[in-house]
């Protein structure tokens, strides 16, 4: 007997409408209110280790935000933290809609850098940014893209764990680029190349003079763009949908017709991809070199943007706004509460996270049960 065919618009007749509402309602409960549980707990939390630094929770909190939303320096340098977190966060949100847990965007997000600073050193003079723009993207996709797909291709290919494969592709990536960088690249007495000559992202302060001294560049409109793509893509295309029914449950889908590790493969490169173009905030937009560490941290926060975001586009994006309001704000409060205050409270609103998104899921639906 032949397989079913899978397809997202199967079934029967359509629901009604107030069915759909419901189903719409529900789905949007179990997608925001984990995160602000979590988000409340981190608060409850904070507040509880800045009185033990003997300051009052309300003064230190507003100095956050003044540090940061409050003036456009601080706006901008949170606009452009958030740029580099969208990316990495929505490369392993993409990567965990097919049931992938990919540790490598760090290594990914250095490739991708990597690989476009090299285009632009090989590239002549001059050339205007809007026409070599591009050109970039599709080179730090291709840079991070390879070291994605090779993880996805041992998981479906050989059955090995991404998540060993992608850390250990993050020693092995990050050591070879920086053997190629001392050896080949490097400006004497530094650890970065020489600038790129050609089609370097203008900054948000070239167009907003408030914003000027941030490190905020047009780079965040690559960024807007790759959540809007990857939300059509995983939410309106039958590729988007074979990827959630694998990552939802593999064996059904393959009894669908889907080829799981077809799946694997294909959601590893783009996720490494869409990381290796994050590279382009540093490389193109903020110092125009590639400088080894330049990525050091923002994979491993990205796994905490993706899960506060819901693994959507759009709550990534919210995500790391916030991941990056409490990176920036550090700086801002650092005169009220050790440095380390920030480290330990991104590291509470992973742990409520965690916790919360099953419990407030189960909560929800046995809610919906008994009602």
């Amino acid at each position: 007997m032949a397989s079913p065919e899978i397809s997202p618009a199967a079934g029967g007749a359509p629901p009604s409408g107030g069915t759909s509402r419901i189903a719409a309602r529900a789905r949007l409960e179990e997608a925001l209110l984990p995160s602000l549980v979590a988000l409340l707990v981190a608060a409850i939390v904070g507040d509880a280790l800045i009185v033990s630094f003997g300051q009052a929770p309300a003064a230190v909190f507003r100095l956050l935000l003044d540090g940061t939303w409050g003036n456009s320096y601080g706006f901008g340098q949170v606009l452009y933290k958030a740029t580099t977190l969208t990316f990495t966060g929505l490369a392993i949100a993409f990567a965990l809609r097919a049931g992938l847990f990919n540790i490598g965007a760090e290594s990914q997000l250095a490739a991708g850098g990597f690989t476009a600073a090299v285009v632009g050193l090989s590239l002549p003079p001059g050339l205007p940014w809007i026409v070599m723009l591009p050109v970039y993207v599709a080179a730090a996709a291709l840079g991070g893209g390879i070291v994605g797909g090779v993880a996805g291709e041992l998981k479906s290919r050989f059955g090995a764990h991404e998540v060993i494969t992608t850390i250990m592709l993050n020693f092995i990536v990050l050591a070879l680029l920086s053997y190629l960088t001392s050896t080949y690249l490097k400006v004497p007495e530094t650890l970065h190349t020489t600038e790129i000559r050609s089609g370097a992202v203008p900054r948000l302060a070239d167009f907003f003079e408030p914003f000027h001294g941030s490190a905020a560049n047009l780079v965040i409109v690559v960024a807007a763009l790759s959540c809007a793509t990857a939300w059509w893509y995983l939410f309106r295309t039958r590729r988007g949908f074979e990827l959630r029914a694998v990552g939802l449950q593999p064996e059904a889908a393959e009894y669908a017709g889907v080829r799981p590790g077809a799946v694997w493969t294909r959601a590893m490169a783009i996720s490494g991809a869409i990381a290796g173009v994050g590279g382009l905030n540093f490389v193109l937009g903020y110092k125009h070199y590639y400088e080894e560490g330049f990525a050091g941290g923002a994979g491993f926060l990205g796994i905490a943007v993706a899960l506060v975001g819901g693994t959507h586009p759009l709550g990534v994006a919210l995500a790391a706004l916030l991941f990056a309001t409490i990176s920036q704000g550090g700086l801002a409060v650092n005169a009220l509460v050790p440095k380390q205050f920030v480290e330990v409270l991104q590291a509470v609103v992973i742990i409520a996270v965690a916790v919360s998104v099953p419990e407030v899921r189960r909560l929800l639906r046995a809610r919906r049960r008994n009602a």
